[in-house]
């Protein structure tokens, strides 16, 4: 399940209350304040990430609070800090602050932005003293943390979508040209939410894995073919140790067709995944089988950085 817009308030910690204390031992009976100050409260950050579902923790989570900093203590002890809060978001979420309607935009995987700063902690007694108050009775409150609320709401404008069957090699690609970081695995349906990841001025969206009689529902269903028609190439992938590569093809083309036929007219590179799992004779065979597209072939491997630059190059000129 995927949510693209969702309200939620954040509020960081409030800082920690100064202490009043005065130092008392034993021949010591008026040794002065000694109260400690307190913490600061938790600030809250928004990171991006490629993980194109990370709104979902959201859907019954409306409110989003960090820690408060601990109060002073005796001995001219300061309080410990709140704990910091670090939220993912996916990029290509634009973040609507409604009170000062300022917008803040996550593009990359990685950016850290501060959303809101925790309160500082109050002065205890001891920091409080003057030439004209040396023994303070009272302590400072810590500041209240920034509260605000926000709009989160994201924009899947991929630019180029990564297609075909479960364990085509899609997210592995995906984290090879970009820096995102989508699971991956040697099984199907590996990626169950599309992912997100930044190529030079280019968003690339890993696709999960379509099968046959997607377009009804089957596998994981029509909720991702949806995410296809926003983008303006297609990368479509093909396991090079699949018997049938060109019935592969034709399967998610199909699927395509019954979803959308105008899809079918999107600029498509096709890209034969995990070279390096075939050797040279049976790779020529799938080549040549897939030319009776009357289309490029690309072979790639993940762990062959100049057909990788091949194919980087090819998805920029497009």
């Amino acid at each position: 399940m995927l949510i693209d817009e969702v309200q939620i308030d954040v509020h960081a910690g409030n800082g920690g209350h100064g202490s009043v204390s005065f130092r008392r031992e034993k021949f010591v009976p008026k040794g002065g304040p000694d109260g400690g100050n307190g913490g600061k409260g938790g600030d809250i950050y928004f990171i991006g990430v490629s993980d194109l579902g990370a709104l979902l923790q959201f859907q019954s989570k409306k409110e989003i609070r960090a820690d408060d900093g601990k109060p002073g203590t005796a001995k001219k002890c300061e309080g410990h800090g709140g704990a910091d809060l670090l939220i993912r978001i996916p990029i290509g979420t634009s973040v609507l602050d409604l009170l000062t309607n300022k917008t803040v935009e996550i593009e990359t995987v990685d950016q850290k932005v501060l959303i809101a700063k925790g309160g500082w902690g109050g002065k205890g007694n001891f920091e409080l003293r003057s030439a004209s108050n040396q023994t303070p009775m009272s302590a400072l409150p810590g500041k209240p943390g920034a509260f605000t609320t926000l709009l989160l709401n994201l924009r899947f404008i991929a630019d180029v979508g990564f297609i075909g069957l479960p364990n085509a090699g899609k997210s592995s690609l995906l984290n090879a040209l970009t820096n995102a970081h989508a699971k991956i695995g040697n099984y199907p349906f590996t990626t169950l939410e599309p992912n997100l990841g930044k190529m030079d001025h280019l968003i690339l969206a890993d696709i999960p894995g379509l099968i046959e009689g997607a377009h009804n529902g089957k596998g994981l269903g029509t909720k991702f073919l949806k995410h296809i028609s926003k983008t303006k190439l297609l990368v479509h992938c093909i396991d090079s140790s699949s018997e049938d590569v060109l019935g592969d093809y034709k399967t998610i083309r199909k699927e395509l067709e019954e979803h959308d036929e105008s899809l079918l007219s999107k600029p498509e590179i096709i890209v034969l995944t995990k070279s390096d799992l075939v050797d040279k004779k049976e790779m020529k065979k799938k080549v040549t089988a897939l030319k009776k597209l009357k289309k490029e072939i690309l072979v790639c491997s993940v762990l062959d950085d100049e057909e990788l630059k091949i194919l980087k190059q090819k998805i920029l000129t497009i």
